[in-house]
């Protein structure tokens, strides 16, 4: 596919899905979470594949909604349902590593993607707000089902009713951000970080994306049953016959990702 709001760039098992709408911060129209959700479901899904990076171009991860191409009325639910959830349900789905390479501005349904990813590597540039009620609407495209579950409900509550902006450190301090890289060679640094986890064993990391995703909605012996029947799976992996070998010969291991 040929895309026209985005970059996409590859190497070896890593792909880079850089948003590219720099003049409006990497807003969202329906046409770029077509794109997305192409490129989500297409290239990012390829086995040969083994992590990913979602980022944006410029000083911008990405500014929510372009609300010049987005119609905001009583119609917006179907718009969300046919352009917004395909983007998230892509995400979460996806049986690999999804980096959110927050290099600016993350605002509205930018910071809903972010949230959406298995991890988030903030430039120390970086900006997070929710906006949504600033403008008197809601939070969406599964902020209020991933915010909560990182940083608690009482301080999404208050990002929601006071749309504080945040800076870097402060979202890791409350942990919307897991890691925050200096700015300068943010870019090539969370690259380093994401062609790193395409190396790994990529069952393994599938699995444990599967055990984490579930553990919320599960009791104790759902998750118990679930993680001994990952860890069955994953013993079966050349990967973990490496892993095992490589740790027994004191040696660095060679994954495969099978």
């Amino acid at each position: 596919m040929a895309y026209e709001d985005l970059r996409l760039e590859r190497e070896g098992p890593a792909l880079r899905i850089v948003i590219d709408r720099p003049e409006v911060l990497n807003a969202l129209t329906p046409r770029t979470l077509e794109e997305l959700s192409a490129a989500l479901t297409g290239e990012a899904a390829d086995p040969a594949v083994r992590a990913v990076l979602l980022t944006g171009e410029g000083r911008g991860f990405c500014a929510g909604a372009d609300l010049a191409a987005t119609p905001v009325d009583e119609d917006i639910g179907a718009l969300l349902e046919l352009a917004y959830h395909p983007v998230v349900r892509a995400i979460v789905d996806l049986d690999k590593p999804v980096v959110a390479g927050v290099n600016g501005v993350a605002a509205g349904a930018g910071l809903s993607l972010a949230a959406a990813c298995d991890l988030r590597v903030a430039s120390s540039a970086a900006l997070f707000a929710l906006g949504f009620t600033a403008i008197g609407l809601v939070m969406d495209a599964g902020c209020s089902y991933h915010l909560p579950r990182l940083i608690g409900v009482g301080r999404t509550m208050d990002l929601a009713l006071g749309n504080a902006r945040l800076g870097a450190e402060e979202a890791k301090a409350i942990g919307l951000v897991e890691r925050v890289l200096p700015a300068e060679g943010f870019a090539e640094a969370v690259w380093e970080l994401v062609k790193g986890l395409a190396a790994g064993p990529t069952l393994s990391y599938a699995l444990v994306k599967r055990q984490l995703r579930a553990t919320l909605a599960n009791d104790l012996e759902e998750q118990l049953a679930l993680e001994a029947a990952a860890q069955a799976r994953a013993a079966s992996s050349r990967d973990a016959r490496e892993g095992v070998a490589a740790f027994r010969a004191k040696r660095a291991p060679s994954f495969t990702g099978a």
